[in-house]
């Protein structure tokens, strides 16, 4: 009896804290309610330490709820164990285990934001907007986050099979896959094709990125190019901060980068500053496709709006809300959906995505063309096509894509029409 009490006392106690903000904005009865439910989530717990037929730990119970509780919010809230708090501040430093895939979920279901480029996932054919309906041989219908990236992650080298629903031809596909470190590089490629035009691949915003990218503009300036082109397709995006940087790198002082909304506060507003390296008297075309999501839309709007790039490829995934990560005292933490961003003309791109201004596929044709055009035959074999060509050593061949040489024509028509100096 007295071990059922101290439970219900430490689950009202830690939801009381863990609520104590939101409960600061409820006057009157909505305050009362708020308690009132937890006394019916402590009841409710003591009736399962009692009576489940396994014994489970306070702790267990406890974290069990908040995962629940968090995925009920949005498909981004989390709750994390202090070891997956551990493996995040792993991932934002550029180096993880796993098989270098964005995850979110959809309708209950597990579904693919980015497979980033040169991992053991983009290598075995994973695309944006695949669905993972089994992990080892479990259905992942109404799976956490936490659970899912629990299930996918192991030690570099072991395996991992997953059954993938592809969003291209809704066929269902068995994928086994090794697991290893991914060791993200911010800037992966910069260099200078035909004609004097730069390109600058940037795969994440992460806490180096800006640092990365000054060093990667200082270079293609001293090689005096006429125009760039940056690609941030299949780029899960990032950091929100780090976004802002990189975007002032391409935007006069004091101009609009994004806006962020959260309850009960006014908006706020960042804008670009002063940076040790800005490119502003070139054109440049951004490159997009439905894995760039989060900071790579805030980006890609952002050069848009403020009238310095045109956007190439294909809508973009519309992540457009910002997690706020929350230390908890016992090492654990909350990811926390805290705010929507808006583009510089108020635009929220949640669920939406960014069109670009052309539209081109990656087969480099459109949408409509390649409906009419796409036999399931063709589809396999571009896929298989696809796991033979991305190699992390293949050298780097622009003339073998479609959006990428379209860009480039772009670029070259906007270098002429540039005024000179």
């Amino acid at each position: 009896m007295r071990k059922k009490i101290v439970v219900s006392l430490v689950a009202v106690i830690f939801f009381s804290t863990i609520f104590s903000y939101w409960a600061g904005y409820s006057q009157g009865k909505a305050k009362e309610s708020l308690y009132k439910e937890l006394d019916v989530f402590a009841e409710g717990l003591s009736i399962i330490e009692k009576k489940h037929v396994y014994e489970k730990k306070p702790q267990e119970l406890i974290y069990g709820a908040m995962q629940g509780l968090m995925s009920s919010l949005d498909p981004y809230s989390q709750f994390l164990t202090p070891d997956d708090y551990k493996d995040l501040l792993s991932e934002t430093e550029g180096e993880f285990g796993g098989l270098g895939i964005e995850l979110t979920v959809r309708d209950g279901l597990l579904t693919i934001i980015t497979a980033m480029e040169d991992t053991p996932a983009s290598e075995a054919g994973v695309d944006s907007g695949d669905i993972i309906v089994k992990i080892n041989g479990e259905i992942t219908k109404n799976i956490t986050l936490t659970e899912a990236v629990k299930k996918l992650r192991g030690a570099p080298g072991t395996k991992v099979k997953i059954e993938v629903l592809k969003e291209k031809d809704k066929a269902l596909k068995d994928l086994e896959i090794t697991r290893a470190v991914i060791k993200v590089k911010d800037i992966k490629q910069a260099s200078v094709l035909e004609d004097s035009i730069g390109y600058l691949k940037i795969a994440e915003f992460r806490e180096k990125t800006a640092a990365d990218l000054d060093k990667a503009l200082a270079d293609l300036k001293s090689k005096k190019i006429k125009g760039l082109i940056i690609d941030v397709r299949n780029n899960p995006g990032g950091l929100l901060y780090t976004a802002i940087e990189v975007s002032s790198r391409f935007l006069a002082d004091g101009k609009t980068v994004v806006s962020t909304k959260t309850r009960g506060e006014e908006e706020k507003v960042y804008t670009s500053k002063n940076a040790p390296v800005k490119i502003l008297d070139v054109p440049i075309v951004v490159l997009v496709n439905k894995g760039s999501a989060s900071a790579s839309e805030i980006l890609s709007a952002a050069l848009r709006e403020n009238k310095r790039a045109v956007l190439v490829g294909e809508t973009t995934f519309g992540k457009g809300s910002v997690q706020t990560i929350i230390p908890l005292s016992d090492g654990s933490a909350l990811r926390l959906t805290t705010a929507l961003y808006y583009t510089p003309n108020g635009t929220s791109i949640h669920e939406k995505g960014v069109k670009p201004d052309i539209e081109v596929l990656s087969s480099g044709k459109t949408e409509d063309e390649e409906a009419g055009s796409k036999k399931e035959e063709a589809v396999f074999e571009k896929v298989k096509q696809a796991q033979e060509e991305i190699k992390a050593e293949e050298r780097f061949d622009y003339k073998k894509d479609q959006q990428l040489l379209r860009a480039l024509d772009l670029i070259k028509g906007l270098v002429v029409l540039s005024p000179k100096k």
